[in-house]
């Protein structure tokens, strides 16, 4: 099934004709979102343990969520994903069709903006997943890797990872699990030591 995940999105990659949206940017590359995708399965898997959600369909349901992400617009990857996850999980395995329903409804809602509350035990998982994977150390690398992309210097370095601290702010105000809070808060400790060690090492320029 991950097989299927991965090879799925680098198909989507070469069929891509003009390059897509930003394709040059790292995190928009298929091993990009596919490493997205692994750290979000980890991460649901370990919110699903501690809330009593089932760790089965949600490990499966965050395997598929961004499947459709480099074909499709942002607005509709969520619908297509759970598509493509009915077609697979009906014609490549043998889960009862209750499972599959509740992996493919969790793949559709996982974009949803609302309370996660709202929505079933799995789903919540998943979005909360979603949400953490760009806080914390992995948020800082990705951050400290845009800053080429946007042509500036390493001076700029926590300031930019400042950016990642209020994510992580806005993360523990989405977020809703006991779990999912323990986890938004060790990882904005770890981003605070970061940027306190380059602010601490790296010197600024006073043009003035």
């Amino acid at each position: 099934m991950e097989e299927f995940v991965h090879d799925y999105l680098a198909a989507s990659v070469e069929n891509d004709d003009d390059g897509g949206r930003m394709r040059w940017y790292p995190w928009h590359s298929a091993a990009y979102r596919f490493n997205h995708i692994r750290n979000v399965v980890d991460l649901a898997a370990e919110i699903a343990r501690e809330e009593g959600a089932n760790v089965d369909v949600t490990r499966v349901a965050a395997l598929f969520h961004d499947i459709a992400k480099l074909e499709v617009d942002q607005d509709v990857h969520a619908e297509e994903g759970a598509r493509i996850a009915r077609e697979y999980l009906t014609t490549q395995c043998d889960y009862p069709q209750s499972f599959v329903d509740q992996v493919c409804s969790a793949v559709e809602e996982h974009s949803y903006q609302g309370d996660p509350t709202d929505l079933p035990l799995e789903t919540q998982c998943l979005i909360e997943a979603d949400i953490l994977d760009k806080v914390g150390a992995n948020g800082a690398a990705l951050m400290l890797l845009r800053m080429g992309y946007e042509a500036r210097t390493h001076m700029d370095a926590a300031e930019m990872v400042g950016r990642v601290i209020e994510r992580g702010q806005d993360a523990r105000e989405r977020v809703e699990s006991q779990t999912a809070h323990d986890i938004v808060h060790r990882r904005i400790k770890r981003v605070r030591w970061i940027q306190e060690w380059l602010e601490d090492e790296v010197a600024g320029v006073d043009l003035e």
